[in-house]
């Protein structure tokens, strides 16, 4: 029970500060989405908000890295159709009223322990991209940049789409991304012709 409770207090942290920011989420608004008792603040974080809000952010991070890791053996410009997807559904199904929970706490945060925390995700989300992308046919030499363009772009463009209420401003910058990117991706090899008459082919045994 104790580590459900603490876990409903990191949810509930990761809900806050995608929809109201850092400056929205305290233990108060924590406590009254949870329901958790008050008495469970210091037991659970006795470090303090700092100590809530990293886990919320590490929490964040770890959730977002196994969405991507099921994209893995896909082709690369599926990959990147996919990140903004992901994020235009997160748009959508809350009518433009969250955005991305570490964005959040790394333009408010003034602990440098927390911005520390922010930092490792994008990190994180930036080499399990460039990876998959590689796999996923990108060059090896434009994978980890166009890791962090799509995290770069996606990022400005919910928030662009938050402030204006509506989806247009992500779909173009959507769409912009994901063009370049299949510029980059080699066009799948075609079917070596088939040998129908069983005879050898000029450059020996079928």
């Amino acid at each position: 029970m104790a580590n459900d409770t603490r876990q409903q207090m990191i949810d509930g942290t990761v809900h806050l500060l995608a929809r109201g920011g850092l400056q929205q989420t305290s233990f108060a608004t924590v406590l009254e989405r949870t329901g958790a008792p008050r008495g469970s603040i210091y037991h659970h974080f006795p470090e303090g908000k700092d100590q809530l809000v990293s886990e919320a952010v590490a929490a964040s991070g770890a959730r977002s890295i196994a969405m991507i890791e099921a994209w893995r053996g896909e082709p690369a410009d599926v990959i990147a159709e996919r990140f903004f997807t992901a994020w235009r559904y997160l748009l959508t199904v809350t009518e433009f009223r969250a955005g991305c929970a570490v964005l959040a706490v790394t333009t408010a945060t003034e602990s440098a322990d927390v911005l520390g925390d922010t930092a490792k995700v994008f990190r994180d989300w930036r080499a399990v991209l460039a990876e998959l992308l590689a796999e996923g046919g990108l060059p090896g030499a434009h994978a980890d940049g166009i890791a962090a363009m799509l995290i770069a772009a996606a990022e400005g463009a919910v928030v662009m789409s938050r402030a204006e209420r509506r989806i247009d401003p992500f779909d173009l910058v959507a769409g912009e991304v994901l063009a370049y990117v299949r510029t980059l991706v080699p066009p799948p090899s075609a079917p070596a012709p088939s040998n129908a008459t069983g005879a050898e082919s000029p450059t020996g045994p079928a």
